[in-house]
């Protein structure tokens, strides 16, 4: 009996021990000072959120008008910048809801894949600044950047649908049919980023929450950073994308490599990938663990930093040539 008990005890200190690493197997870089403000981006990046959230407002699967008028505009912003998106039809409640895809081939590579994607609705009611508008303007500002950009492999930017409720998790969520398309295909996708709430953040020491009691013996508790999210099969990634990030000095960054039950750590697009076998990761300000306005109608537009969403664009348009291995 003490065998089998010093045997349980054993297995449950492992246990402990693993999941503490997972935690912190992560903190291997220093955070960055930020750099000088660019105006012009952060002013790009305003417009896209007000056009989004206050001209258009809440843009849910229940406001189709809405939603609808969200994919417009940025198929439209696609078009001005040159581009010819594509869009990827679905069908929920007797309605079309549509991906929209901008694709840069590969040179050298052309059947490996890198896809950036954030999701353009949110939940019904909310304007939706930080959740998802904020993601949105980043994106749309990463094409503009990478229009001129001549990849090694071929990079994907992807504009998801219905990610919020009531199509969370269902095989009517916008990511989970696209990933699904792709695992059909048998297409290469090496490394999925997810743009989730990219645009909330302050100096106040302490207000940063977290998903366990004592991460912040760990991680800052100061909410000015940008956290790279990965479960286990994804860590390579994770450590990737965070060193590609801190190349820019812009936004510090945190990351955290640990299991999909965690709570938030599978709450976006780059969990319709984790379950076609991809590696994925999302790029997040923590959300609920920091934001008190998620998924209300207090997400609005004057809560955003967007002096640091623009110090962020530079170090994403990085990451994106880094893993993509163009010039």
């Amino acid at each position: 009996m003490r065998k089998i008990l010093r045997i349980f005890l054993l297995l449950t200190l492992l246990c402990c021990a693993f999941l503490l690493y997972s935690l912190m197997e992560i903190k291997r870089l220093p955070s960055r000072v930020f750099l000088p403000i660019d105006r012009t981006k952060a002013m790009l990046l305003y417009e896209h959120v007000e056009h989004l959230s206050v001209k258009i407002g809440s843009r849910s699967v229940f406001e189709y008008d809405n939603l609808t008028a969200a994919k417009e505009y940025i198929l439209s912003c696609l078009t001005s910048m040159g581009y010819s998106p594509s869009v990827q039809d679905l069908s929920y409640k007797d309605r079309i809801f549509s991906n929209i895809i901008l694709s840069i081939p590969g040179k050298s590579h052309p059947d490996d894949i890198v896809l950036i994607g954030a999701h353009y609705d949110t939940v019904f009611g909310t304007p939706g600044a930080d959740d998802n508008a904020s993601a949105v303007a980043i994106l749309l500002e990463m094409c503009r950047h990478l229009k001129n950009y001549a990849p090694e492999r071929t990079l994907r930017l992807v504009f998801f649908t219905l990610e919020e409720p009531p199509t969370f998790r269902s095989s009517c969520m916008g990511s989970q049919v696209y990933a699904q398309e792709c695992s059909r295909q048998k297409e290469n996708i090496q490394a999925m980023v997810s743009l989730e709430m990219i645009g909330y953040y302050n100096d106040q020491k302490g207000a940063q929450g977290f998903p366990f009691p004592l991460m912040n013996l760990i991680y800052s508790s100061t909410p000015n950073f940008i956290a790279v999210v990965g479960n286990l099969s994804s860590r390579g990634l994770v450590k990737k994308v965070a060193r590609s990030l801190r190349k820019r000095e812009a936004v510090p960054v945190e990351t955290l490599t640990t299991f999909s039950f965690v709570p938030g750590v599978d709450f976006s697009d780059h969990s319709s990938f984790w379950k076609m076998g991809y590696p994925a990761l999302m790029i997040t300000d923590t959300a609920f663990y920091r934001n008190p306005n998620y998924h209300s109608e207090k997400d609005r537009i004057e809560t955003l930093d967007f002096d640091r969403m623009s110090s962020l664009l530079p170090a994403l348009v990085q990451m994106a040539k880094d893993l993509t291995g163009g010039q």
